[in-house]
């Protein structure tokens, strides 16, 4: 990540440089359901990382495939990228998420001497609503950077899924699109298109 005077950065997009198979088109997907399940999630307060790691790892898992490091860590400003106490992975922490922490999101798949996939935005965890069952908590998306929809199948994508994409496509156009100019924004506008 950056280190910038307004936060810090961590972010990873895999691109296609050229045709890609359907193998890892298939795996890049599974893993971009990862990034989108944990960002829908909505959890208690009292919730830990631990608790809501599955999400992230629920598609991979159905096919028989994980990742091997971690699916979210704080991230601190001007002072680690990496930063706890809070954490999202299958080892026990007993630090709770509360409102205002800032987490990675950011499930992968690598295939040994192949390739390797990651799709990486920043969340933070904001106050949803409050029951009779308590306050719970959701995620917000802080990184605003389209995916590569040639690393996607879409046919693989649930109805949620494809809605949670194109809302977050919308929200980085309006976001950057005024900005751009010429092919760059020609460009832009036809990854950010609804799929």
């Amino acid at each position: 990540g950056g280190q910038y005077l307004e936060g810090t950065t961590d972010i990873t997009r895999t691109v296609a440089l050229g045709n890609v198979s359907d193998e890892f088109k298939e795996n890049s997907t599974l893993a971009l359901k990862g990034l989108i399940q944990l960002s829908m999630v909505k959890f208690p307060k009292g919730t830990r990382g631990v608790q809501l790691d599955a999400f992230a790892r629920m598609a991979l898992w159905k096919e028989g495939k994980d990742y091997n490091h971690g699916t979210g860590h704080g991230v601190g400003s001007f002072m680690n990228v990496h930063e706890g106490p809070q954490n999202i992975r299958k080892d026990m922490n007993f630090q709770d998420l509360i409102p205002g922490m800032v987490l990675s999101n950011e499930p992968g798949f690598y295939l040994d001497y192949h390739y390797g996939i990651r799709h990486e935005n920043l969340i933070a965890v904001k106050e949803w609503k409050k029951t009779d069952f308590g306050s719970f908590y959701e995620f917000e998306t802080l990184t605003i950077c389209p995916f590569d929809r040639k690393v996607i199948d879409v046919n693989l994508l649930t109805e949620p899924e494809k809605q949670w994409l194109n809302n977050y496509h919308k929200w980085c156009e309006e976001k950057l699109a005024a900005d751009l100019e010429g092919d760059v924004k020609d460009w832009f506008l036809e990854v950010v298109k609804p799929i």
